[in-house]
């Protein structure tokens, strides 16, 4: 059995995560993410800058931009796509995230569950 993709991006959060990159004024190599405890759903998606690659960062590389994925974080993101949509009220980043299990009404925090660790990633 092969497990999905551990992350994929959409065309438009590649173009933004490209467009925050240069504009940014940081020597940055691409965007980490990670999963931290907090928000009243129970976890929150963490990003920033990426300098340089920790020993254990996972790295996507997808439509040109490179994602590190804290280990702490890969079996919660697990065949997660990161996309990013902008309309009149509000831009911003969106998981879709097959590991997520609930969210909080205000959309900051979300419930995970890791994925089963079986097979290997593509």
């Amino acid at each position: 059995m092969t497990l999905p993709k551990l992350m994929t991006l959409t065309d438009a959060a590649a173009e933004r995560i490209r467009a925050l990159i240069s504009a940014s004024g940081k020597d940055a190599t691409g965007l980490r993410i990670g999963v931290k405890k907090g928000g009243c759903a129970g976890m929150e998606y963490t990003m920033s800058y990426a300098e340089t690659k920790a020993p254990h960062d996972e790295v996507v590389e997808d439509k040109g931009v490179r994602i590190l994925i804290d280990p702490t974080a890969v079996m919660f993101l697990l065949g997660t796509e990161m996309d990013y949509r902008a309309d009149r009220m509000s831009s911003g980043f969106v998981f879709n995230n097959p590991n997520q299990t609930g969210s909080c009404g205000c959309g900051e925090s979300v419930s995970l569950t890791p994925a089963a660790q079986t097979g290997h990633r593509e």
